[in-house]
């Protein structure tokens, strides 16, 4: 019995001593940053087996809440640019969440002092290592191969091929339909996009009528297999692979497809190193072969291994960031039916004959440049940016009365660019929570708007996904007025809840709009 007792006794020292330390680890975290306030919780938002929002649990920033609060939390914490997150399990560490330009600029700027931590991009390295998952030397490396493929000339590819399928979507799949009925949004801007990248980006040229059946020897389409791996990648960081191929029908249905993307990968890989006649051609895909090829004598090429990561960052990043911003750009121009007038109007008077837009035109675009810069402005498709502190050094950050206050930053800490509060801070943004295009037509805070990051790690394809974009916009609103659906059981519904759930977003490798129903009326 005394035993026994004695037992429970020190079982109950030990989980004593163990809590008393944690509490102590933590307290001194908290001091580390000056007791700077922001979320107190057991868990990080780097803990990816609970991403929710639960109050002392975990600041749930990782989800599409981080989208809906904006700058409210900024604002709940003092009112301060930077705010504080101190988490105690599995060890006590310090995120500081930034929402000041002049502090994120220096962070993007400096890629030696804020480093990538790895880790929330393990999600990115499913098919092998690429530009956007690495660091240092092999970042260099990565870079010098994938840069020369994103040129004018594939701009211009990207422009032209664009305009031939949305000419192809109008006379072939809508034809003489006055009015277009799309159930979710994303129905018609994922396959756009996905044409596109087959084609710019792999030299892969599909019509609408074209893979809609598995080809011999797979099981999924190219386009269904890219769609759901995208959508489901978390699911490669969570499941080992035996789980995956026997566990549930949604872990099933992910194991095939990422099965048939890596066979659709390495097959195009095969057949363009095997072509008989190599003709010069722009596509991303041929100039990260024609580039690896050349990097043979220098011993810096990459295996297939290597390869197919690069190939698949731009399939994802290629298709994702363009059609969820898409979806975005025409559920807020249903809603807000003044701005797409505004919009419309200002194509028609560089495309009063009805004529082809090109791409020497692009520029005269402004109003379909400043709808989508404004649309990334409120969906940013990348919500956070991590990066880790590799010295000892502080930011100097303000609060809405413009006092000053420097917050020490230890060597090892987080430090994660928070979009959604930067691009809807109120002492850079007017109206922030307002749809409002114009904005961009001026002089506006650039450095408060960072849709695709910026500095040396800003993204590559940033000229990719707004050519396209621009065009798909204008051609559509061109020739079609888009509408919210009118359905009998939303009858009842304010402009307020209309919009938010239209807008109710999900969160994958980028945010997308979980379910938009829009109608097409030929103008």
């Amino acid at each position: 019995m005394f035993e026994g007792n004695r037992s429970v006794v020190l079982a109950a020292f030990l989980a004593a001593l163990f809590l008393l330390r944690k509490f102590l680890d933590f307290r001194r975290a908290a001091a580390s940053v000056n007791n700077l306030r922001g979320f107190r919780t057991l868990f990080s938002d780097r803990f990816i087996w609970f991403p929710y929002r639960v109050r002392g649990i975990s600041p749930g920033l990782q989800s599409e809440i981080n989208l809906y609060r904006k700058y409210k939390d900024f604002e709940e914490s003092g009112g301060w640019d930077i705010m504080a997150g101190v988490s105690a399990l599995p060890s006590s560490e310090v995120t500081l969440y930034l929402a000041d330009p002049a502090v994120i600029k220096d962070v993007i700027g400096a890629r030696a002092r804020f480093p990538k931590p790895m880790g929330p991009y393990k999600v990115l390295l499913a098919f092998g290592p690429n530009l956007v998952a690495c660091e240092g030397d092999e970042w260099k490396r990565q870079r010098k191969l994938v840069a020369p493929a994103f040129s004018e000339r594939n701009n211009r590819l990207v422009w032209d091929e664009t305009v031939r399928i949305m000419y192809d979507l109008f006379d072939n799949v809508w034809g003489s339909n006055d009015t277009v009925v799309i159930d979710n949004i994303t129905d018609l801007t994922v396959p756009i996009t996905l044409l596109v990248i087959g084609v710019a980006g792999f030299g892969r040229r599909i019509t609408w009528t074209e893979d809609a059946i598995a080809p011999a020897g797979h099981k999924m389409t190219f386009k269904d297999a890219l769609n759901v791996v995208s959508r489901n990648l978390f699911l490669q960081v969570l499941f080992p692979q035996w789980l995956l191929r026997w566990g549930t029908s949604s872990m099933r249905r992910f194991h095939t497809a990422y099965t048939e993307l890596g066979q659709y990968m390495q097959e195009m890989i095969d057949a363009r190193r095997s072509a008989e006649v190599k003709e010069e051609r722009h596509d991303l895909f041929s100039s990260l072969l024609d580039a690896n090829e050349g990097l043979a004598e220098s011993g810096e090429k990459l295996t297939d291994t290597g390869l197919m990561g690069n190939v698949f960052i731009f399939m994802v990043a290629g298709y994702e960031t363009s059609a969820h911003t898409l979806a975005y750009a025409f559920i807020l121009l249903a809603l807000y039916p003044d701005e797409q007038e505004k919009l419309y109007q200002a194509i028609k008077a560089t495309l009063h004959d009805g004529r082809t837009p090109r791409y020497e035109e692009f520029s005269t675009f402004s109003y379909s440049m400043a709808v989508f810069n404004e649309t990334l402005r409120l969906f940013p498709p990348v919500i956070t940016i991590p990066k880790q502190s590799a010295e000892d050094t502080a930011f100097t950050t303000t609060n809405a009365a413009g006092e000053r206050r420097t917050v020490p930053v230890p060597k090892g800490t987080y430090v994660t660019v928070h979009t959604p509060g930067l691009h809807n801070n109120p002492k850079y943004w007017d109206a922030p929570e307002a749809f409002r295009p114009s904005r961009f037509l001026g002089n506006y805070p650039r450095d408060a708007f960072l849709p695709f990051s910026g500095g040396p790690r800003g993204c590559i394809g940033r000229g990719f996904s707004e050519t396209e974009s621009i065009a798909v916009l204008t051609l559509v609103i061109s020739r079609y007025r888009v509408e919210v659906k009118n359905e009998p059981q939303f009858a009842g519904e304010t402009f307020e809840q209309r919009k938010a759930r239209l807008l109710k977003s999900k969160l994958s490798v980028t945010l997308y709009p979980e379910h938009a129903p829009l109608v097409f009326k030929r103008r």
